[in-house]
């Protein structure tokens, strides 16, 4: 008979001679060992972390580093769209082309009641109801740097409005516009709120309702002409570095001392 490519293969084994079966990719997930030596998978050979719970290979960065990046780059744009106003440069081009794009689109009724959403009688009372009920809860230091970040928008609006000393839409006359300040007032009295009561609402439709509230303020500034878009964006980036601030705060646990008093 003559020798196949399987019987000499076969012929050295020291074994029985009996067919071994292999196993196909389908099983290399689940290997056995006849003795107690790990596995050869990187997941035998994971270490376990803390507690028992397998390791993570390698460690998962932390987050403290995205919202200062954020707030980095958010201040780089405020300040160049800051410079470009200063000195008139080529992105007011399509800043004043939008402008006049949309300006009195809609009945002056409806943008005028839009852009009123960013007076100080009525944001900064839903800012001050959500700072009461955090505080109710416990979270003190929440609700004071939600008051710190309203307290800051004058300080940084009106000294930018009175360098820039840019012109208005339809007041070329006026001076003062850059950034706008009802903007402002919305951003970090409703997006504040939001921040403080999301934590015991646990559902998302506070950050949306601020969202929508901002963006109408901004939408209704612009389409009355009381502002320049990038008057509104740069309240925008102005704001966000204080938000963020709220944000991280809000985030944190309340303090031990309640918890004890509790």
């Amino acid at each position: 008979m003559s020798e196949t490519p399987r019987s000499r293969a076969t012929e050295g084994d020291s074994g029985t001679g009996l067919p071994q079966h292999r196993t196909g990719h389908a099983f290399a997930h689940t290997p056995h060992r006849s003795d107690s030596r790990p596995p050869q998978t990187p997941r035998g050979v994971r270490q376990p972390g803390p507690g028992g719970r397998p390791g993570t290979i390698p460690p998962v960065p932390g987050r403290p580093a995205t919202p200062l990046l954020t707030a980095a780059l958010c201040g780089l744009l405020f300040a160049l769209i800051t410079w470009q106003v200063l000195v008139s440069g080529p992105l007011l081009a399509p800043d004043h082309a939008l402008s006049r794009a949309l300006v009195r689109t809609v009945p002056d009724s409806v943008s005028e009641r839009l852009s009123d959403l960013g007076n100080i009688p009525v944001a900064v009372p839903v800012l001050a109801l959500a700072m009461a009920y955090a505080a109710w809860r416990g979270r003190r230091l929440a609700a004071g740097a939600a008051a710190l970040a309203m307290a800051l928008v004058p300080a940084l609006v009106i000294p930018f409005k009175q360098w820039t000393a840019r012109p208005g839409p339809l007041e070329p006359w006026a001076a003062g516009y850059f950034p706008s300040g009802h903007t402002a007032t919305a951003a970090v009295a409703y997006l504040g709120a939001a921040l403080l009561v999301r934590p015991y609402t646990r559902r998302a439709w506070p950050t949306a309702a601020a969202l929508a509230l901002t963006g109408a303020t901004a939408a209704g500034l612009v389409l009355r002409g009381w502002h320049w878009p990038l008057d509104v964006l740069a309240s925008l980036l102005m704001c966000a570095p204080l938000l963020l601030g709220v944000g991280w705060v809000s985030r944190r646990k309340p303090g031990s001392t309640r918890r004890s008093s509790g």
